[in-house]
């Protein structure tokens, strides 16, 4: 079960740097964004519904650990 945690960490992991990955290559001028929503236009054309569903996934993920750290620990109560 602490496999399923350590993968469920490092994928929230991952998420969260393309997150802020999209934003920082924006902001630094790197990438070209002409609508002004921190994503590459060239990220939004390709992955468009992972930046939409940013709210949902994250969700899940923290949902997905929260119920992981629960099944392994068990609940105080």
């Amino acid at each position: 079960m602490n496999e399923i945690l350590i993968t469920i960490v490092f994928i929230i992991c991952l998420v969260l740097v393309v997150y802020w990955y999209a934003g920082y290559s924006v902001k630094t001028g790197n990438l070209e964004d002409a609508d002004g929503n921190f994503i590459p236009d060239a990220w939004e054309e390709k992955f468009g519904w992972f930046f939409e569903g940013k709210s949902i996934i994250m969700f899940v993920l923290g949902g997905a650990l929260g119920y992981t750290i629960g099944a392994i620990y068990g609940f105080p109560f």
